[in-house]
């Protein structure tokens, strides 16, 4: 943490960790519901390993990984105020700063709170457009959406 450039490392890599254990989660509940019987079909059929994972695992993985990519989306500007400002020194505050700290830092410790408003109000506004427009292209190219 005393190098400013491996504070992207150490963030996002961090990060990779602490979704791995519920993404797997939803992953297996979502290999459970595929029906045996299309793996029985395919091993008469004589389907390789590779063949059963490429033909029935990922088309049914499909739906479930974009409805993740959705709600990853819709926190792409928030990029966890609390792992950032816990992970922040004097050393690397020049690349750490993300917008939620900032906000933070102007609203409370300098007490403009009409422009920390404003910033996180810009915030979530650009974060809103983003998940629409996510939204609407699973929604066109692969008939999977939140709604």
């Amino acid at each position: 943490m005393g190098e400013a450039g491996s504070f992207q490392h150490i963030y996002v890599w961090s990060d990779v960790w602490q979704h791995a254990g519920w993404d797997s989660i939803i992953y297996i509940a979502a290999l459970a519901a595929i029906d045996p019987s299309l793996y029985e079909a395919a091993t008469v059929d004589g389907a390789s390993k590779f063949q059963r994972l490429r033909y029935i695992d990922l088309p049914f993985l499909i739906p479930t990984a974009v409805i993740l990519l959705i709600m990853r989306t819709g926190n792409v500007m928030n990029l966890g105020f609390e792992k950032v400002y816990l992970m922040q020194n004097p050393l690397n505050t020049t690349i750490s700063e993300v917008i939620s700290t900032y906000v933070y830092k102007i609203g409370m410790i300098s007490n403009q709170y009409s422009l920390s408003a404003a910033v996180n109000l810009f915030n979530t506004i650009v974060n809103f457009v983003l998940l629409i427009l996510v939204n609407g292209v699973s929604k066109k190219l692969g008939d999977t959406s939140l709604w």
